[in-house]
Formats: C-alpha cells, sequence, structure tokens
C-alpha cells in the first residue's frame, strides 16, 4: 500500500504581494492532487498537506522557485489514509493568530534549541516549561513537568503570560508547540515584554519525536495533530485517540463507551453544552456522512477540520462585532 506524505510546513517571511500567490499554488497543489490547507498572509506562510511522495515533493520544490518560499521549515509523517477531504490557500491576516499587532519574528524571537539539546534545558531547575499549546491539545499530552496556560485559543496566550509569568521572577522561559510556528510568536511576544532568556524546540514536537528516541524521551502521552489522525505518538503513527464531531475534542475508546456518546454528534465533553439546534443538525450531518459512506463517496462534513475552521469564524466574528460596539461607545462619550 503506498504511504499518503503528510506535510506540515510553515516560514515567517515578507510577503508583500502574497495575494498573488494564491492561485497558481492552489492550481500546482490541485493539479497534483494534495489535499489540505494553506494558510498566506504578509508575514508568511503555514499549514499542512498531503498527497503521494511524489507530489509533496513537487510542492516543496515549487515553494523553493517563489521568491522568500525558499528553504521552508517543513516536517514529514506518514498515514495509510488521506487525513484532509479538501484543497484550500487562503489569505489571511495572520499565519498564526495571536492578535496582537507589531509581534515580528522576522526581528525578535527566542533561541532556538535543537531537539537533541531539549532535555538537557527542561532539566534545568531554573528554567519555567510552558506549553504553548491550547488547553485541548495539553491534555493528551505534554512535556514532563511543563506548565499548562488552559487556553481554548492562541489568542488567550498573552493574557496569560500577563497574569502569570514575570521577567524578574522567570529569568529563563522554555516554550514549545506541535510543529515550532506558535513558538516564533510566542517567544517573540515574551522578548517584546521584556524577558531576556526566552527558548523554544526548534522544530516542535514532531520534529522532537522524530529524532529523540523513545527511551530517552521527556514526552508523555501523544501529540495533537490538525487532520484527521487526531493524534501521532512517539512513533509519529496514528494515536489510540478519535475526535469528536461536534466539539472537536479528542476522544478515548472509553469515553465513547459513554451514554454521552453519539457518532457526530456528541460526546462526554459537550453532551451539556451543545443546543438542541445544535444536536438536530450534527444528527442530519452524521446521516448525510453514513450516506455517502454507503455510496462509497467522501464526504466533506465528516471533515472534522471544518468543524473547527466554522468555529473559529465564528468567534473572529463576534470579537469584530464587540470591537466595533465598544468603538462606537466610546465615539458617543466623545
Amino acid at each position: 500500500m503506498t504511504k499518503v506524505v503528510v506535510c506540515a510546513l510553515y516560514k515567517f517571511v515578507s510577503l508583500p504581494h502574497f495575494e498573488s500567490i494564491r492561485a497558481p499554488l492552489l492550481a500546482m497543489m490541485e493539479q497534483a492532487e494534495i489535499k489540505g490547507t494553506l494558510l498566506l498572509a504578509s508575514e508568511g506562510i503555514n499549514g499542512t498537506v498531503a498527497g503521494t511522495q511524489e507530489a509533496i515533493e513537487a510542492l516543496l520544490v515549487w515553494l523553493n522557485s517563489q521568491n522568500g518560499l525558499d528553504n521552508i521549515v517543513h516536517k514529514l509523517s506518514f498515514d495509510d489514509e488521506m487525513p484532509f477531504y479538501r484543497t484550500k490557500v487562503k489569505l489571511k491576516n495572520e499565519i498564526v493568530t495571536m492578535g496582537v499587532e507589531g509581534i515580528d519574528p522576522l526581528k525578535v524571537v527566542g533561541t532556538y534549541v535543537k531537539p537533541q539539546d531539549w532535555n538537557a534545558l527542561i532539566s534545568d531547575p531554573d528554567v519555567i516549561l510552558v506549553d504553548t499549546r491550547n488547553d485541548y491539545e495539553v491534555q493528551i499530552g505534554t512535556f514532563k513537568n511543563a506548565v499548562n496556560p488552559v487556553t481554548e485559543t492562541f489568542r488567550e496566550f498573552p493574557e496569560y503570560v500577563k497574569q502569570n509569568l514575570d521577567p524578574a521572577k522567570h529569568k529563563k522561559v522554555a516554550m514549545f508547540c506541535t510543529g515550532g510556528i506558535r513558538c516564533e510568536k510566542s517567544t517573540a511576544y515574551l522578548k517584546e515584554q521584556g524577558f531576556d532568556e526566552v527558548y523554544h524546540l526548534e522544530g516542535g514536537i514532531l520534529k522532537y519525536l522524530e529524532e529523540v528516541k523513545a527511551e530517552e524521551s521527556l514526552w508523555e502521552g501523544e501529540c495533537f495533530v490538525f487532520d484527521n489522525r487526531v493524534a501521532v505518538n512517539h512513533d509519529l503513527k496514528k494515536g489510540q485517540y478519535d475526535q469528536c464531531n461536534a466539539c472537536r475534542m479528542p476522544i478515548t475508546e472509553v469515553e465513547k463507551q459513554s451514554p454521552a456518546y453519539v457518532q457526530g454528534v456528541s460526546c462526554p465533553h459537550c453532551i451539556d453544552k451543545i443546543s438542541d439546534e445544535q444536536r438536530k443538525r450534527f444528527v442530519e450531518r452524521e446521516r448525510q456522512v453514513n450516506l455517502a459512506k454507503a455510496r462509497n463517496e467522501a464526504h466533506i462534513g465528516s471533515d472534522v477540520n471544518q468543524v473547527i475552521e466554522a468555529r473559529r469564524e465564528k468567534k473572529e466574528a463576534q470579537r469584530r462585532l464587540a470591537a466595533e460596539k465598544n468603538n462606537a461607545k466610546k465615539s458617543q462619550v466623545l
């Protein structure tokens, strides 16, 4: 069986004309039958895609030929099935959304630490180790003794820093994330806030799992990934978790035995949080998914990442509306 190659990639680089890259990049991906999502912004490129080995190699060659996108950071893993349903290239304000203006990893960033040097750093008692990922990611795996900020989105990370970290008290801060991109911004943010010794794991958790032997590893559990594999183990193979299509939370086989679990509709994490309207919609979506399976077709509604994306876009719209209302009130006062 031919393995599907999964490629996570990113690069912070000034792309003033990033909009013009979208059409040829999308055409190249569609022609090569590459699926997944890439984000383009004035600050660079980010995303995860999958295809045959030849297709992914062709994509990397294509990117390398584009001005500014050469030598792109990328990590490869493998799966027996295609983990994505669609091919998308999206234009964004940021390639990873922190929501703080002026944070530029191209100007200032923390110290990169190679995977083989990571254990020594985080074993230093003077180092505070912070997991920059969201709570649902941390719950299924993290590094030994790492602090969980308990954030729902990366936008909440700056507030966590303000409330919990102090440059005068925390002299050495080490941070990590899935592939390295969130740490580029989080370390840049900490440097801007006056922290001196700030470190981050080069290549992220995925690179660490690839290069550090399991018997020497300080990683505990599995690593959440943003595709239909849900999580990977230390061998970078699909782990033991599935994902609830209703709330995106990773779920175990034990949780799937709960009366609260209805495939595609609810799980123990969200049974008391979803509305009757949502429940009806999820039931109908699952019915359509099953009909598509019976016809041996792929139903895009089964793509968990579609649910995640819709939820993020809804939150972004709510934030913009709240900001507009707040500005309107200020104008009335003036």
